[in-house]
Parts: C-alpha cells; sequence; structure tokens
C-alpha cells in the first residue's frame, strides 16, 4: 500500500536538506530544548495567547454558536471572557 503524500514547496526543501545528510545534532540538546521552549511561553505570554482544555461536547457548541453569530470559535471565546470580566455576563446557576 502507498501512502504518497503531497507536500508543500517549503516542506519538501527540508525533506530534500534532510535526505541531503545537511542536518547536524545541536549541541547540549536538552539545555537547548529548554532554554527555546522558555523562549516560546514567554512569546505566547507577551502576545496573550492562553490555552485552555475544554470538553469535545463544549467545543461543538461553542462553534455552533459562532458559526451562527457569524465569527470565528476563537473570536466568541475572547468576546465571552472579556463580557464576563467586563461584567456584562453573570452566572446562571443551573437548577438541578
Amino acid at each position: 500500500m502507498s501512502h504518497y503524500v503531497q507536500l508543500e514547496q517549503e516542506e519538501q526543501e527540508l525533506l530534500d536538506s534532510y535526505e541531503r545528510d545537511e542536518w547536524q545534532s545541536v549541541a547540549e540538546f536538552q539545555e537547548r530544548l529548554c532554554q527555546y521552549q522558555t523562549y516560546a511561553a514567554a512569546a505566547f505570554e507577551a502576545m496573550g495567547l492562553v490555552s485552555v482544555p475544554l470538553s469535545q461536547e463544549d467545543i461543538k457548541a461553542i462553534r455552533a454558536k459562532a458559526v451562527a453569530a457569524g465569527m470565528s470559535y476563537q473570536t466568541l471565546i475572547a468576546t465571552i471572557v472579556h463580557r464576563y470580566l467586563a461584567g456584562e455576563l453573570i452566572e446562571n446557576p443551573h437548577s438541578a
């Protein structure tokens, strides 16, 4: 069974470079990895990006409401959080 994958130009260039043995191992890999992870985390924090785990059920509901509102689900989530923090949304306890 053949698994042919169409690569984009940049991906093909990287693969070609790897196959020509142009890649070298990085000295002190673990230390460098930690350093770059720290840089990435700081960049995300500076940009205000967060990662929040949500259930698949919640994600489906958010996507459906976002489509109905004509916006992306990320925009809807950001709007909900902003409105909640601004006091425009209040908690509505569900009856058991």
